[in-house]
């Protein structure tokens, strides 16, 4: 049975490689269907393969069940009845399948009430499994299962696919952490996202996004290679709600950031009307530590501009060599889903060939990962090529700056602390050793683009302010394309820019009555959250 099931699966495959060689085929194995995936690949390694493995019954030999199968197989029939609806729990968190149904944007009582309702129109389904499991059909599942798990455990080493396995860290059926431990070290090709709160049946409860997360840990693509200009997917409504209504919700609301923009005559307006409605526009700023100022950017441009913003990344970021098989989402995930790439001269080129939004920090990680005392200073290498390259294709440079990283954060273990302890030293010799190196070739602290966690401690959070700059139209300056030193002077110019910007935005912060968050508490109470600070504010 289990010989002709793969059967099945090849055929369709093979068709649909036959009609698509170029593309790859993704399937999607759940449980069971995870041992039938590996099977499938493991037989046909000259087939393009993504699979997706949502806790695979690989690990069936040690199911916390194992014990209790022969007493159940003995079992009177009619005592039966009640197996199949313990089983029910014993798979999945009813509590979490229900809250599929409820809506985000209902209040605690609508809440409790359509979570009643979802929780009482599953129970008579349950008390129906019997009927539609027979005792037969289930022995004879548990036996396929069995011989399944057995017969892919033998073939793994066989494996050419790349792999995306999620695991649900309260799988009551399987244990699919410890499976994942082991798959993520057998396979050749293999990255993990584990959910710790979930049961085992992952995609029909809820939090579980699998498209999210397809797209967060980069596995889409429509060619032999992952292309991160072509193959990026745009955040959908329901995951920019996921965002920023629900995830990063209190935070922004806590920061209340404040953004302004200038328009061609010099004014610097509230909001992004400053901001060319369409590409190529090059964005071009101040990097805050550990890229604080990234999400309330993002979550502005998608909500008044009603676009994305493809923010240039050091490429460790994207390459999972540092993640583990207990690898949660994370921001690394977020970054990817909402546009960021790796930082390479032709993936910027083809963005700018796309009339697309482009964020750069030309400080990089050495901006983003400062040392004390060196908040809102820019380590800009002298490498103005980006500039000539904007006005190779006409594009638009908004130079912009931010202050507020002071108000949030206070680093108390720094770079140059860490070096100076053994162990922590290692480690960031250690991983900079593996990472692909970026600016090499450029001496002194502006070329210094290690890697390393800063430790950090929270401040009472003030606020976040951001101004973009006059926009600078390229497209009035060829000349720039091959005069090198045209092209410095532009780019000493964007650089005096950002700083200027973050000079004006410390000080309309001194004047601002509402940058401390007991001011805007109180505003808030009084005329309610809607209004958010617009009283007051800076201008």
């Amino acid at each position: 049975m289990l010989t002709g099931l793969l059967q099945i699966i090849e055929s369709s495959i093979k068709n649909e490689n036959g009609l698509s060689p170029n593309r790859p085929i993704y399937l999607i194995g759940d449980s069971f269907g995870g041992c039938l995936a590996l099977s499938v690949a493991a037989r046909n390694p000259q087939i393009d393969l993504v699979l997706i493995l949502i806790n695979p019954a690989t690990s069936f030999s040690k199911t916390p069940l194992q014990p209790i199968l022969p007493v159940l197989e003995a079992m009177p029939s009619d005592l039966y009845v009640t197996v199949p609806y313990l089983l029910s729990f014993v798979m999945g968190d009813p509590l979490k399948m229900a809250m599929v149904s409820v809506g985000n944007n209902l209040s605690p009582p609508e809440t409790l009430q359509k979570l009643s309702d979802s929780l009482t129109s599953m129970l008579p389904l349950l008390s129906e499994l019997a009927d539609i499991i027979p005792r037969d059909t289930l022995f004879w599942k548990l036996k396929l299962l069995k011989s399944g798990a057995a017969f892919t455990n033998s073939r793994l080493h066989a494996v050419q696919a790349e792999v995306l396995l999620l695991a649900s860290g309260n799988d009551n059926l399987l244990p699919s952490g410890e499976e994942a431990d082991r798959l993520f070290k057998s396979l050749k090709n293999c990255r993990v996202r584990y959910f710790k709160d979930n049961g085992h049946t992952l995609l029909l409860e809820d939090g579980a996004n699998l498209l999210s997360v397809i797209k967060g840990a980069n596995m889409y693509r429509r060619g032999r290679q992952r292309d991160p200009v072509t193959d990026y997917l745009p955040p959908t409504s329901s995951e920019f709600k996921k965002t920023f209504d629900e995830d990063h919700k209190l935070f922004h609301l806590a920061l209340s950031p404040v953004m302004l923009s200038t328009l061609e005559n010099g004014e610097i307006v509230r909001g992004l009307a400053g901001v060319p409605d369409q590409g190529p526009v090059l964005f071009v700023g101040y990097h805050a530590l550990m890229g604080i100022e990234l999400s309330p950017l993002y979550e502005e441009f998608l909500r008044e501009k009603k676009t994305i913003i493809r923010g240039m990344a050091h490429p460790i970021l994207f390459g999972g060599q540092h993640e583990s098989s207990r690898q949660e989402l994370s921001r690394f995930d977020t970054i990817s889903m909402y546009g960021g790439l790796p930082v390479t001269p032709i993936n910027m080129y083809r963005l700018l060939e796309r009339n697309q939004f482009v964020l750069l920090y030309p400080g990089g990680v050495r901006e983003a990962l400062h040392r004390k005392g060196e908040s809102y200073k820019l380590f800009w290498p002298d490498q103005p090529e980006f500039v000539r390259m904007a006005a190779r294709f006409g594009a638009t440079i908004i130079p912009f700056g931010f202050v507020g990283e002071d108000d949030v954060l206070e680093l108390v273990l720094d770079y140059n602390d860490q070096k100076s302890i053994p162990y922590l030293r290692e480690w960031i010799e250690s991983i900079n050793q593996e990472a692909q190196r970026v600016r090499d070739s450029v001496e002194g602290e502006d070329g210094n683009q290690d890697m390393y966690i800063p430790a950090l401690l929270p401040k009472v959070p003030g606020r976040f302010y951001y101004l973009f700059g006059k926009p600078i139209e390229m497209k009035r300056m060829s000349n720039v394309v091959r005069d090198r030193k045209s092209a410095n002077e532009v780019y000493l110019h964007i650089k005096s820019e950002v700083e200027n910007a973050m000079s004006y935005l410390k000080r309309k912060r001194e004047e601002d009555p509402y940058r401390s968050i007991a001011q805007r508490a109180l505003y808030n109470a009084s005329w309610g959250i809607t209004n958010k600070g617009k009283k007051g504010t800076i201008s």
